[in-house]
């Protein structure tokens, strides 16, 4: 849904069109067949969807028209005059026009008493209207345009066989207004296409020509770098992951010892000391506090002791640097953005496990250790840590893929070459497919979580079986 009406032609961004402003015919002409040979590798020149529900008037073949801005034209005229026959005709006329005036050959002859820079000039105007004509449907509009394309055409008379042929496109133009049949818009109909649209190529695949399909891990194809998608997402899923699990496992070293202290110590000094620490840094957002650290930690004006961005030297790893020495060279960089990660976890899981110990500590068989004598240390990590346990587990399903998306942010602040930078990159780009990635892995990694959540119920607590 979100590649098909997004707004922008993907084919118009993987096409760069011509940035001298001084584009040619055969440049004009040579675009449009790399338009259709990238629609066909996108498989936009299929149906959207296995079936449609449209107006009685509209075609099943509209699909077919290679740019969406005149797709969505002739559309709109369907909708104003719901004759598809002439409309077609007008469109197929327009093209002919079209194609016609931009492989226009001058005859030097023809042209010797008249400025060679006016006859281009003039040429280009009249190839720009004839462009924007094919994606106008407002009657007003074609109108003038119709009108600025028949001027242009008069101001030198060696262009007379274009406008022979630009006159048969008014008179379809014309023919439209008058076989008006705007019935058929009020009578629905099914068309069926099978399984050859455009959901079920970008689902499973097109056998491997041009798609393996989002089941086999393909996302499709970046609208900027022309690369498969999963090529970009798994060059940069590496560092987000390695950010994520580290804050995670951080977060929980260092919340579940506090929160057991807090619950073991309940009312004192450290009890509320790290409470109101711990909810001091849960409010503090995580952009305020990267730039904050930023500024004060990396700035060669105050404590210049990290390096500003990046998870690497500049210059990249010495070539015979082994993995330990890569390591300790990434430290530095890896510091100041890990504290990001993990700082907001800490009151969160600190007085879930806080508030799952203290109910333990209620139950009737710690009554019964400390009553036999049982060491404190003992009744705490021993008996009651286990079943304790649960909660903290539970949240694990949030915690995990929650670090992906607060990843977005620091990474961009950062400059980390993770999915979070890639994916705000996509988004002021408009690069839907990576957007779609960014948004499947990120909800898989949510499934994931609630997988080892499972599996770590299994594990503290012996009366869960999954062999049943």
């Amino acid at each position: 849904m979100i590649s098909v009406n997004a707004p922008g032609d993907p084919v118009e961004r993987m096409v760069v069109a011509s940035q001298d402003g001084g584009e040619t015919a055969a440049q004009a002409i040579n675009q449009l067949e790399q338009k259709k040979i990238w629609r066909k590798k996108l498989g936009l020149d299929l149906p959207i969807f296995y079936f449609s529900l449209s107006p009685f008037s509209f075609p099943d073949t509209l699909y077919k028209i290679y740019d969406k801005n005149e797709r969505e034209a002739l559309g709109r005229l369907i909708h104003q005059y719901g004759n598809w026959k002439e409309i077609e005709e007008y469109y197929a006329s327009l093209n002919n026009f079209y194609k016609e005036q931009a492989a226009f050959v001058l005859d030097t002859n023809e042209i010797r008493f008249v400025d060679r820079s006016a006859i281009l000039e003039t040429l280009n105007q009249i190839r720009f209207e004839a462009l924007s004509l094919k994606s106008s449907y407002t009657a007003s509009v074609i109108d003038l345009k119709i009108s600025n394309i028949e001027k242009l055409l008069s101001l030198f008379p060696f262009l007379s066989k274009l406008q022979i042929t630009f006159s048969t496109s008014k008179a379809n133009y014309n023919k439209i207004k008058n076989t008006s049949t705007v019935w058929k818009n009020y009578i629905p109909k099914i068309i069926f296409y099978g399984y050859k649209n455009q959901y079920h190529r970008w689902l499973f695949g097109d056998g491997g020509n041009y798609s393996k399909g989002l089941i086999h891990g393909d996302f499709g194809t970046s609208y900027i770098t022309k690369q498969p998608v999963s090529d970009v997402i798994y060059s940069k899923i590496g560092w987000s992951l390695l950010f994520s699990m580290l804050s995670v496992i951080l977060a929980y070293l260092i919340s579940i010892p506090v929160g057991i202290k807090a619950a073991a110590k309940r009312g004192s000094r450290f009890d509320k000391t790290t409470s109101a620490i711990f909810f001091m840094l849960y409010s503090m957002p995580s952009f305020w506090l990267a730039t904050l650290l930023l500024m004060t930690f990396a700035n060669p004006d105050m404590l210049h002791l990290f390096p500003a961005s990046g998870v690497k030297p500049a210059l990249g790893y010495p070539e015979s640097a082994s993995l330990f020495q890569k390591i300790k060279a990434s430290i530095p960089y890896i510091i100041l953005p890990l504290i990001c990660f993990t700082y907001s976890s800490f009151g969160f899981l600190s007085r879930i496990m806080r508030g799952a110990m203290l109910e333990v500590l209620e139950q009737d068989y710690i009554r019964t250790a400390y009553a036999k004598g049982v060491p404190e240390n003992t009744v705490i990590w021993k008996h009651a840590l286990r079943n304790a346990l649960l909660p903290i587990i539970t949240v694990f399903a949030n915690v995990f893929p929650a670090a992906i998306g607060g990843s977005i942010i620091i990474e961009s602040i950062f400059t980390i070459p993770g999915i979070g930078s890639e994916a705000v990159y996509a988004i002021q780009n408009n690069n839907y497919p990576v957007i779609i990635a960014a948004l499947t892995i990120s909800g898989f990694l949510t499934l994931l979580g609630y997988l080892i959540s499972d599996i770590l119920y299994a594990i503290v607590d012996p009366r869960i079986s999954f062999k049943k």
